[in-house]
């Protein structure tokens, strides 16, 4: 099975932090996490709602460098540090804005930091070509 590494237009370039933004076979594509982050990877807000608005942002470029869109993404996995109540009602209420009441399958991850002072939260993903 041959596969392809995208780093698509619109998303930091992520050599310097030692990954890719997406791997894709011929079915499946792989989003590494992906966060609330600017041109030069840098993170854009310390408010925890505008991290995951950016992160999901940020997963829509990501999905449409490889011809796709939310609705082909069939698995989630969310990484919130600190989580609690208020940070899972908030990320349930934008998931629900985007997938409606049939969002795709999610693990949710509570963790005390993760890879860059000031993240929040990370998102990554798995997408199936129709």
């Amino acid at each position: 099975m041959t596969h392809a590494i995208i780093n698509p237009a619109g998303l930091h370039d992520p050599a310097g932090f030692g990954y890719s933004h997406l791997a894709t076979t011929e079915n499946l594509v792989f989003v590494a996490g992906q966060y609330a982050s600017d041109a030069r990877g840098e993170v854009t807000s310390t408010a925890f709602a505008e991290q995951v608005e950016q992160a999901l942002a940020n997963l829509r470029i990501a999905l449409a460098g490889a011809g796709l869109d939310y609705s082909h993404v069939v698995q989630l996995r969310t990484f919130v540090v600190d989580h609690d109540a208020d940070k899972l009602r908030e990320l349930a209420a934008q998931v629900g804005r985007i997938w409606g009441g049939q969002p795709p399958t999610q693990t949710l991850i509570g963790v005390a930091a993760l890879a860059l002072p000031g993240m929040l939260f990370e998102v990554d993903a798995v997408a199936v070509r129709v």
